[in-house]
């Protein structure tokens, strides 16, 4: 069972009458939302992260539908946010005007997803078009960031557009004094599925290309997966990465350890986590968010 309240569940049941009624509610909300800097003291970010189901991607360990009820999610993701150290989420528009009409953005840094389009499972699935938030959407609603998926296939055309797609969203983010949070792979198509490659090369090549992306990188933050050697990965790039956490298979304790040993690296300054946090084998979600605000802001596990 989640550690959420019988509040948090009332509230989500309002949300579609909010909505029918009083939809210029979400807009005024935005306006009036408590707003922080990007990073603290310690330059350190915990950011969870729910934009997989706009990709269809609904899956966690195994179970193809874990996130299919809204309501868990958002009371997971409430239950989340809440925790001391958690420095905001990671959605598209429709999870993150539910948790601001919640009242559980204020303080916390909202990122958006912007291209959702690559769906899972699709023919088209590496043409990761922009179907969700932009750049100009992202500065008036006063959100903290942008983030941008960017596979990179080689037998693919539809990479072509997406990283023409990327250098735009960073150009345009840079220009309004945004983060720009990109995300690449080198992927490629497997058995009709697409495949990432996590070999440490094939990561490096991929951080290389992404940090080439747009007329400026001044606001550009790379989401990265933690691979082997990663001290070679990050020894190709000046700019701060989050790492990402995944749908791990393994071991929580295994999990922790390898956030860990990577957290120790300088450019590495925090985590972007979705499934192991608000899905955890146990069911446990502010235990599992605590570890990892612990690890991300000092105290964690040894």
């Amino acid at each position: 069972m989640t550690t959420t309240s019988h509040a948090h569940r009332v509230a989500v049941a309002d949300l579609t009458e909010t909505r029918v009624r009083q939809p210029t509610r979400i807009t005024a909300a935005w306006a009036e939302r408590q707003r922080r800097p990007l990073v603290e003291q310690d330059g350190r970010l915990l950011v969870v992260a729910a934009d997989h189901p706009a990709r269809g991607a609904l899956g966690v360990r195994g179970h193809r539908s874990a996130m299919a009820s809204r309501t868990d999610l958002l009371e997971r993701l409430v239950t989340a946010l809440e925790r001391p150290g958690v420095d905001g989420v990671l959605g598209t528009p429709d999870v993150l005007d539910d948790l601001l009409l919640l009242g559980a953005l204020e303080g916390k840094l909202a990122i958006g997803s912007m291209n959702r389009g690559g769906v899972q499972g699709a023919s088209f699935e590496l043409d990761d078009r922009f179907t969700a938030y932009n750049a100009d959407e992202i500065a008036a609603r006063g959100l903290d960031g942008g983030k941008m998926l960017t596979r990179i296939c080689l037998a693919d055309p539809g990479t072509a557009s997406t990283l023409e797609a990327s250098a735009r969203a960073v150009s345009q983010l840079a220009a309004h004094g945004i983060m720009a949070m990109v995300e690449p792979f080198m992927s490629v198509w497997d058995d009709g599925r697409v495949l990432n490659l996590l070999d440490p090369d094939s990561t490096i090549r991929s951080v290389a290309i992404a940090a080439g992306l747009g007329a400026s990188s001044a606001h550009t933050w790379l989401k990265l997966p933690v691979v082997d050697e990663l001290d070679r990965v990050m020894d190709a790039t000046t700019l701060p990465t989050l790492l990402l956490g995944g749908d791990p298979t393994g071991h929580p304790d295994d999990t922790y350890a390898a956030w860990r040993r990577a957290l120790s690296l300088p450019a590495v300054r925090g985590l972007v986590v979705g499934r192991a946090l608000l899905y955890p084998p146990d069911g446990d979600v502010a235990s599992a968010v605590d570890i990892a605000a612990g690890l991300v802001h000092g105290g964690g596990i040894a």
